[in-house]
């Protein structure tokens, strides 16, 4: 590397750190990757490779068709991605998902990007950004050590990133059936009406369900009163959610105004385009497929699909919408931008999706060129704009609601009026391929001053 260029340095080596410097050095920018393993390790790793998958060995759906993760996956091959290249090339048999040899995977990603004379890596823990350093990428995942989360946390002004998430299912509006129990427009609330014996089975029903167990590394992180699980609530008392979540007071269905309901389901809007819906208060550590059961059980949710199910565990992560700029830079600290889930994303493959847009932005202001934003439209844009913008904040200010997420055909803007049901995705992915392609063509979409 060449002493007279000044690097862009980027601050952890996993999926999404990886693939920002390998963006960069593909747009002939210098970087420097800062990896703390194995000088320093962390209670999930077992190597001190980049990009070590540390939990499930899958990608998930590999279907760009079917699935918005599919078609995250398309969008990033198109866009020259590292790790799309590596998993492609350690790809083992697993139907129509995408699931990678981990071992040959991270091998793989770590001998890229040590060859490559752009990228100088440095095994060293960074416990804050150095004044000096003009343009840094942070990418330090969930795992975040305590010493720089702490110093993240000085420049951002939030009292603590590391906790555990209280994350509550959110639902599709499009899959409620308001015919049968639901009212409420959908501008503030949907209000689902349980009557006493719907309450009953619904009480049962969770304390019956299977519970998924704490990951060891989370075990010694207590969750607090405020984010407590539905079941653990009805375990205090079978009157604990009527009194909670479910509290039914003051509110009337207007269809049935001489009736009031026993308890109350509330779904507030999630996001600015009325899509998503999420369950309030239903922070759950139930098992997916006890979820999905249970849930549906309530009254107008029967069919209802889930863009991301509940659940609790430690995280680290930005209440992104408040302190990150369209191009992922701090706000108060613009030489200072962020990637991976520690921005609010969920999952490897949109971890790693936020760090190509992180090295592509980065790049782009290293050279002197305008930092073009995906259109909304796409994958990547719409997983950015969910993370910078498109979240609707809840009413109290002292608590905050923004929470990480998949990437879902729900964050995406509607197809064209009049577009069959059955050929929605359709619509929405060739509408996100054709745009992508524009964008990383032309690009006339750009990030605001």
């Amino acid at each position: 590397m060449t002493d007279t260029l000044a690097p862009v340095h980027v601050i952890g080596g996993g999926l999404a750190g990886s693939e920002a410097a390998w963006q960069m050095a593909r747009r002939g920018v210098p970087a420097v990757l800062h990896e703390m393993r194995p000088v320093r390790s962390t209670a999930a790793h077992k190597t001190g490779h980049f990009a070590e998958l540390v939990c499930s060995n899958s990608f998930r759906s590999d279907d760009a068709q079917a699935s918005a993760i599919g078609l995250l996956h398309a969008e990033m091959r198109r866009l020259g991605s590292l790790v799309m290249r590596t998993a492609d090339a350690h790809k083992l048999p697993a139907g129509s998902a995408l699931a990678v040899d981990r071992d040959g995977f991270a091998a793989a990603i770590t001998e890229a990007l040590q060859s490559e004379a752009l990228i100088e890596v440095r095994r060293e823990e960074i416990l804050a950004p150095p004044p000096d350093w003009d343009s840094v990428i942070v990418a330090t995942g969930p795992l975040t050590s305590q010493n720089l989360a702490e110093a993240i946390g000085a420049l951002t002004g939030e009292a603590a990133l590391a906790f555990f998430d209280a994350i509550a299912p959110i639902v599709y509006r499009d899959s409620i059936d308001f015919g049968i129990g639901p009212g409420g427009s959908g501008a503030d609330y949907i209000n689902c009406p349980l009557t006493r014996a719907q309450y009953e089975d619904f009480v049962d029903a969770l304390l019956a369900g299977e519970k998924a167990a704490f990951h060891d590394l989370d075990a010694a992180t207590p969750y607090f009163d405020g984010c407590l699980p539905i079941e653990v609530m009805a375990e205090r008392g079978r009157e604990t959610l009527r009194h909670g979540p479910m509290k039914p007071f003051g509110l009337t269905d207007p269809r049935q105004p001489a009736t009031k309901p026993y308890a109350v389901v509330q779904l507030r809007q999630d996001n600015q385009l009325g899509t998503l819906f999420n369950m309030v208060g239903f922070q759950t550590k139930l098992k997916h497929g006890e979820q999905v059961r249970i849930l549906r059980t309530i009254p107008g949710l029967a069919n209802a699909e889930f863009a991301r199910l509940g659940g609790l565990h430690r995280n680290t992560f930005l209440n992104s919408p408040k302190l990150l700029d369209a191009t992922l830079r701090l706000k108060t600290t613009p030489r200072l931008r962020f990637a991976g889930q520690i921005t609010g994303c969920e999952g490897y493959v949109e971890s790693a999706a936020i760090g190509l847009l992180a090295g592509r932005f980065a790049a782009a202001e290293w050279l002197g060129e305008e930092q073009q934003v995906p259109p909304p439209t796409t994958a990547h844009g719409a997983l950015l704009a969910h993370i910078t913008g498109g979240h609707i904040e809840a009413g109290d200010p002292a608590r905050r609601s923004f929470q990480p997420m998949n990437v879902n055909f729900g964050l995406f803007p509607p197809p064209a009026p009049g577009t069959r049901s059955g050929d929605k995705k359709k619509s929405l992915v060739e509408r996100a391929l054709a745009d992508l392609a524009h964008w990383d063509g032309a690009g006339v979409l750009h990030a605001a001053e």
